[in-house]
This record gives structure tokens, C-alpha cells and sequence, in this order.
């Protein structure tokens, strides 16, 4: 499974973009919303986490910011009548903490709010929604909004995977994001794990 690509952009259209890796290999990969709006220029570096998929009449690649996104348009596509497509405007429209947060504050209909999806359509996606996502509970309220968001939860699932506590490491990367709140996934995992180290001193 190929699941991370990282290159130079060669070309962007509408809703993809050509990423060429240092062996030359060009990947046309198809992103969300927010990932094409923050594409950099022609011939600078990216990377995206991806997920490769095939069908009968075509073989697609879809790339992530974050692992968490990634992960999210799996279980998307797992969903009954959900293809690819769908599941990419579902996340060009909503973040996978929206996502939790729907299912947690049983909001079927905000689901309509995504292009091509009814009413009925939305009900079928939330219930199945609801089931995948049981026991995975939205960030806390305490976490840092708005894109910090993500960025909060990835550096935080890495910090979990390293054998810190959840919730010591929650609080210090909210300090961390509160000073900076543009720092990517590895920044924040830096920093925290400095103050970390810090605080066992």
C-alpha cells in the first residue's frame, strides 16, 4: 500500500495536484480542499500521507495532510455507498475532529452541508459514522481550535505511541500550541518532548 509521498509540485489542477519524488516519479494525487489551498508554488517540496485506491474502471491516488485525515478516508470509503469521491468532499467540508464532534453531538444533518449528500444520505453516513467512531472521542474542549486542531491530535497520538501519559502530554501541548499555533505535527512533538524533559528534571 503506498502511503506517504513526498516530492516537488510539478503541476496542480482543479482538485489534484503532480508531485515528483527525488527518483523522478510523478504521482497525480488528489486532495481535500484545504490541502489544494495550501499547496505550495511549482517546484517546491510537500508530502502527503495517501491512500491508494482501485476500482474497475481506474486506479486513484488521495493524499492527507495529517495521518488522522488519512485514516478517516478509509473509514469513510468503508461506509456503504461511499465512494472516494464522497469521502474526499466529506473532508474538504469537515476535519476528522468535526467528524467526531457530529457523531458526538448526535448532528446527523450537519452532514447535508456536504455537496451531494440529502438528507437520507446523511442518516445512513451518520449511523454507520457513529458505530466506526465509537470510543473515539472528539479532542477536548480545553485543546487548541481552529488548524492547531489537528496538529494537537497527531502530535498527541505520537506522544501516547512514545509511552507518555495522555493527559500530562495534552496539557503541555496546549502550551506549546498556545505560543505557536503554527507549528506542523513534528515542531510540536519537539518542543513538547523538550518540555517534558524539562519537567522530569
Amino acid at each position: 500500500m503506498l502511503s506517504y509521498v513526498e516530492g516537488r509540485v510539478l503541476e496542480r489542477t482543479e482538485n489534484s495536484c503532480v508531485l515528483v519524488t527525488a527518483g523522478g516519479v510523478g504521482y497525480e494525487i488528489f486532495l481535500p480542499e484545504h490541502a489544494l489551498a495550501e499547496l505550495p508554488a511549482q517546484g517546491m517540496s510537500c508530502a502527503f500521507y495517501t491512500s491508494f485506491i482501485v476500482r474497475e474502471d481506474a486506479q486513484e491516488l488521495f493524499g492527507f495532510s495529517s495521518w488522522d485525515e488519512r485514516q478517516t478516508f478509509n473509514l469513510l470509503t468503508g461506509i456503504n455507498r461511499v465512494g472516494a469521491r464522497t469521502a474526499l468532499a466529506i473532508l474538504s467540508t469537515f476535519r476528522p475532529d468535526d467528524l467526531r464532534r457530529i457523531v458526538a453531538d448526535d448532528d446527523a444533518s450537519a452532514l447535508t452541508r456536504v455537496s451531494g449528500i440529502g438528507k437520507k444520505t446523511a442518516q445512513q453516513i451518520f449511523l454507520e459514522l457513529k458505530y466506526k467512531l465509537k470510543g473515539d472521542a472528539p479532542v477536548s474542549l480545553s485543546a487548541p481550535a481552529g488548524k492547531a486542531t489537528s496538529v494537537y491530535r497527531d502530535a498527541l497520538t505520537g506522544l501516547a505511541n512514545l509511552g507518555y501519559d495522555e493527559e500530562t502530554a495534552g496539557r503541555v501541548l496546549k502550551e506549546v500550541l498556545d505560543k505557536d499555533a503554527d507549528l506542523d505535527v513534528g515542531e510540536a512533538l519537539r518542543a513538547a518532548l523538550k518540555a517534558l524533559a524539562r519537567g522530569k528534571k
